[in-house]
């Protein structure tokens, strides 16, 4: 029986893609490069900073790239939340798990700085059980660290829990953390990454689908 759910952020649960592709474009921009189309950029909204930068910008040396991330994240700080939204039927689903009284958390590997505004602005902040970041623990995912930091938190066995993500590295930490695991196909994978999806790991086409698991596993 699931008794809690984990989510990540940035694919599964926030559609944050445009913002933090404007801020890539902002920051070709700085450099005389003209904008990328957001289609092209969709599938890496998944992998932070340094993932967009190193698809979005040219070949550098570490001293440029960790002077463009620290560009990057600046401007992200203040730009975080203007296109920015959940994606559809995820405010339902948070209130249907608070309503059958199944806490739900968030696991991602976006920094606490950028994260904690995030939820407060889409009003989430209270209703999170809990948020383990990537500079919350020592390690980051696809290690299982965050993931049963986070049950250990709500007080939920990991077998009791379900871990959603749109990145293989999401499941693959829910995997390795004893969880049950369903992805996210609305999210930003790409075609080429759904194939890395571990066994046993439930696809989901909309956030409402993860209701469907509860019900099927018994869950409240």
């Amino acid at each position: 029986m699931i008794k809690a759910v984990l989510f990540d952020l940035d694919g599964t649960l926030l559609d944050s893609a445009p913002d933090l592709i404007a801020t890539l474009n902002h920051l070709r921009a700085g450099v005389g490069l003209k904008p990328l189309p957001a289609e092209d950029l969709r599938h890496f909204a998944s992998r932070g900073a340094l993932g967009l930068i190193r698809a979005g910008m040219p070949p550098c040396d570490d001293e440029t790239l960790e002077s463009w991330r620290e560009a990057f994240l600046s401007h992200y700080q203040v730009n975080s939340f203007v296109h920015t939204r959940p994606f559809d039927g995820v405010d339902v689903l948070l209130a249907e798990l608070k309503s059958r009284n199944i806490p739900w958390g968030i696991v991602t590997n976006k920094m606490e700085i950028l994260s904690t505004p995030l939820l407060e602005k889409v009003g989430w902040k209270t209703s999170a059980s809990v948020l383990i970041c990537g500079d919350t623990v020592s390690s980051s995912r696809p290690d299982p660290e965050p993931v049963m930091k986070a049950c250990k938190m709500i007080g939920v066995d990991p077998g009791d829990t379900l871990m959603v993500g749109d990145d293989p590295r999401d499941v693959e930490a829910g995997k390795s953390a004893g969880c049950q695991t369903a992805f996210a196909l609305y999210g930003y994978a790409d075609k080429e990454s759904r194939f890395g999806i571990p066994e046993n790991t439930t696809q989901i086409e909309i956030p409402l689908e993860v209701l469907e698991i509860l019900e099927n596993s018994g869950a409240a």
